[in-house]
């Protein structure tokens, strides 16, 4: 059987995953979409785009997307909200202005993404802390959590916690030891599959525990189970990883499903169906994190031209069929939600929290 690269990394926990699989359709579907939006990123000719491409491209996003949430609504009535991780290294304010005013309207919200390469922990905590500042006090994003700010992570090239074999892109084996101190509440990197930099453990919310001495500490962890209180150094929250034998390459090779919303890959109902087969479960809550390179021409036309439409129908019309409550969240809603699934006695506090959407 062939099957996509390095799957000798994820291929055994997935057939785990399946063995173990609940007859018992969730009570709850928590769905958020996490964007890996880079407005200054690659055009179609490969080059990087400039300051007017990069404005034209979060100001589509800024009068397209309201019209799409305003169509849809979760099983209490809430619009759904578009979380867009931002580059640190592509901040410019008339960039985030934009995607601030959508979060001011509550159907976006913002955290943070990263590329770096072996510039050091000296350089890495010094980007975060001054980008994390930047977002609270000039575009009022983010929140504070305990008098501190706090943010979701996406790691560029997928290399967390120095993850790649040839060490490229990232350089800190102790990444997640500083996110937990720099104040991130949650990883949203995986899957990153096929990449080597895939982890072993999928389709599971966990706790990674942080070895500063070795890389991909995040390789393994602790999983988030009902009413049984754990912790560890960095919330490790990933989107679906199934192999698609429906949709097969060349006729032969089944397709590697991982959440991804992009050109090339529509959304279909059998995509849907194997989201809500293989995404992470906590008692009677499941989560289902997508994600996106929206802000590439090719794939902006694709989401915002018919596919989110089709993501957040398809997606309650099946729950309808299983009879799971729906609901919408942005990427702090779902960590509040993980929160509340993990520990019941938390569950009207985290849950109210989750309504709020209230920044500090």
């Amino acid at each position: 059987m062939n099957l996509p690269r390095n799957a000798q990394l994820w291929l055994p926990g997935y057939l785990r995953g399946l063995a173990r699989r609940r007859p018992t359709p969730p009570a709850r579907v928590w769905l958020m979409i996490a964007d890996h939006f880079e407005p200054l990123g690659q055009t179609a000719n490969k080059r990087a785009a400039d300051e007017r491409a990069a404005r034209e491209r979060t100001a589509r996003w800024r009068w397209e997307w309201p019209a799409i949430a305003r169509r849809h609504a979760d099983s209490i009535g809430r619009q759904p909200a578009y979380t867009f991780f931002y580059p640190e290294e592509e901040y410019r304010p008339a960039l985030l202005d934009p995607l601030a005013e959508l979060a001011d309207a509550g159907v976006a919200d913002v955290e943070i993404h990263l590329h770096h390469d072996g510039e050091g922990e000296r350089n890495f905590v010094g980007r975060i802390r001054r980008f994390k500042e930047i977002l609270f006090a000039r575009h009022g994003l983010l929140r504070k959590s305990k008098n501190e700010i706090v943010f979701g992570f996406i790691h560029g090239n997928w290399a967390l916690d120095n993850s790649r074999p040839d060490g490229r892109w990232c350089g800190l084996n102790n990444e997640i030891s500083l996110l937990r101190d720099l104040g991130c509440y949650a990883d949203f990197t995986l899957p990153s599959a096929p990449s080597a930099a895939q982890t072993r453990l999928v389709n599971t919310i966990y706790w990674a525990l942080d070895d500063p001495q070795k890389p991909k500490s995040h390789d393994t962890g602790i999983p988030l189970c009902a009413a049984e209180d754990s912790s560890g150094d960095l919330l490790m929250i990933p989107g679906p990883l199934a192999l698609d034998w429906r949709r097969r390459k060349y006729g032969i090779l089944p397709r590697l499903e991982t959440g991804e919303l992009a050109a090339g890959n529509p959304v279909s109902r059998e995509r849907v169906r194997l989201w809500l087969q293989c995404a992470p479960r906590i008692g009677a809550d499941q989560f289902i994190k997508l994600f996106a390179h929206g802000a590439r021409e090719r794939n902006a036309r694709q989401l915002l031209g018919g596919d989110l439409d089709l993501v957040f129908r398809l997606l309650r019309e099946e729950c309808a069929k299983q009879a799971s409550a729906l609901r919408y969240a942005t990427a702090w809603e779902m960590h509040n939600a993980v929160r509340a699934a993990h520990l019941p006695s938390r569950r009207e506090s985290a849950l109210a929290a989750v309504a709020s959407m209230a920044r500090g």
